[in-house]
């Protein structure tokens, strides 16, 4: 059994966000430093919180070495500054911590295609708040057990759920003799009210609904192997251009669906033409009922308020459904506004920092393991890890180790490529691997990210 002793975690900015997740980790048995240059802030953390503090700038090494560091297990740079996250965090990495992830706004930092902050910087991980916020929006559009690994393999990897809805190609042989491309990877079975991981003698039957990882481009060639029901896509509006809702437009555009976003300002709505290429872009106040009417919200499968003011949220998110909208989602920065969403008839009301908590919470780890989650059902663990020197998963092809039967190997990446590995593969040093395993084998396919001593 793997044991885990208590973690030091550093946490720069005490604004919202990092004062919930200080709220959040002073319940747990690690030990807390919060940094912020503003005195008051820092002050009142030391009265609500069982937390250090510092005051000083998260971009000062001085100040740093004082917050301890070098013997961190994780620094979380969320202050308001996108600039000085990516400056202290990298600072943070190169003083000795072990993991360094840094919050930003701006989408440009994440975007691969201009320039590679990440890797620049040298950091673990780039987390944006308004991106995780769509995808938590995403997910309540289509299934709510949809998985979403996106963080995982920086966009190179994307994860679809099918559903074997007729007797086709799939359901006429075991999984190791469908001929599924190289590259992809049938990951998980759900029948009925079970999931597990899929091995290469089941056999699928209609009704599953099976996980499939692959890259965007080979992910096309894999509906052949399945007929799947055509559905007629959502009619969706987004009120607020901001960037949640340009991250929830351009997620939802690449899948076809009808969209149309109301944006107050009009040089706002001129970048949104920009970037997206099908949707709809109105530029009116939704906070006008006539505005909405005028728009046929009332028409719209799914109304989703996407503004950075709560209470226009939830005023609109009244008016959608008044009108008749079939589906009302919200995004919130109050928690305590949650109750409050569910008795207007909100359908689905994201905070922003409760989904920022279950990432952090996800990034808490320990050795090997960058992050651990679970998919639906509980019972299954989706774990990024660290391919270490001599570790015992580098010493053979993946088909010559001996992994537990219910452990995968669904992606490698490097700074370079992410990919879909076959047997042959060979995992190396300085790799990142994502792995789904059942929980009673965890500690097992753990033992081979772990070096030989």
């Amino acid at each position: 059994m793997i044991s885990f002793r208590e973690m030091n975690i550093v946490i720069l900015g005490a604004g919202t966000v990092g004062t919930s997740i200080a709220d959040l980790l002073s319940q747990r048995e690690d030990s807390v430093t919060v940094v912020d240059i503003d005195a008051q802030k820092t002050s009142l953390i030391n009265e609500q919180f069982d937390v250090r503090v510092v005051t000083g700038s998260a971009s000062q090494s001085s100040i740093l070495f004082q917050a301890g560091i070098v013997s961190a297990d994780v620094c979380l740079a969320v202050t308001g500054s996108d600039e000085t996250n990516l400056v202290a965090a990298s600072i943070a990495k190169s003083m000795g911590c072990r993991r360094s992830i840094a919050r930003v706004f701006s989408p440009v930092f994440r975007d691969l295609s201009t320039f590679d902050y990440q890797r620049h910087f040298g950091i673990d991980r780039l987390l944006s708040l308004e991106h995780l916020a769509a995808m938590e929006l995403t997910r309540g559009i289509r299934d709510p057990n949809t998985v979403i690994v996106e963080q995982y393999a920086r966009g190179g990897m994307e994860v679809h759920e099918v559903v074997v809805s007729t007797e086709c190609k799939a359901t006429k042989s075991m999984i190791k003799e469908m001929g599924l491309p190289f590259g992809v990877r049938l990951a998980t079975i759900r029948r009925e009210n079970r999931m597990w991981i899929a091995g290469a003698e089941d056999q699928l039957e209609i009704g599953d609904r099976v996980t499939i990882f692959s890259r965007h481009e080979d992910m096309k060639t894999v509906k052949s192997f399945f007929k799947t029901t055509s559905v007629t896509k959502k009619r969706i509006v987004i009120a607020g251009g901001g960037e949640t809702g340009l991250h929830f437009a351009m997620g939802l555009e690449r899948e076809g669906y009808p969209l149309t976003i109301l944006e107050e300002d009009p040089e706002r709505c001129t970048e949104l033409a920009k970037v997206l290429d099908t949707t709809k872009i109105v530029n009116c106040d939704a906070t006008i009922r006539e505005n909405l009417e005028e728009e046929r919200v009332g028409n719209a499968d799914v109304f989703a308020a996407c503004t950075g003011d709560d209470e226009d949220n939830m005023m609109m998110s009244v008016e959608a459904k008044d009108l008749g909208a079939g589906k009302v989602i919200t995004v919130i920065d109050r928690d305590d506004y949650s109750k409050l969403t569910e008795r207007l008839g909100v359908d689905l009301a994201v905070t922003q920092r409760s989904v920022m908590a279950r990432q952090v919470l996800a990034y808490l780890t320990q050795g090997a393991i960058i992050s651990k989650t679970k998919l639906p059902g509980g019972l299954i663990n989706i774990v990024e890890l660290d391919v270490m020197n001599d570790s015992p998963i580098t010493k053979a092809t993946l088909a010559e180790l001996n992994l537990p039967d219910r452990c995968l190997v669904v992606a490698i990446g490097n700074q370079e490529t992410v990919r879909v590995p076959g047997g042959s593969d060979r995992v190396q040093s300085g790799d990142t691997a994502i792995i789904l395993v059942e929980d009673d084998v965890l500690d097992l396919a753990l033992s081979f990210f772990t070096p030989i001593a």
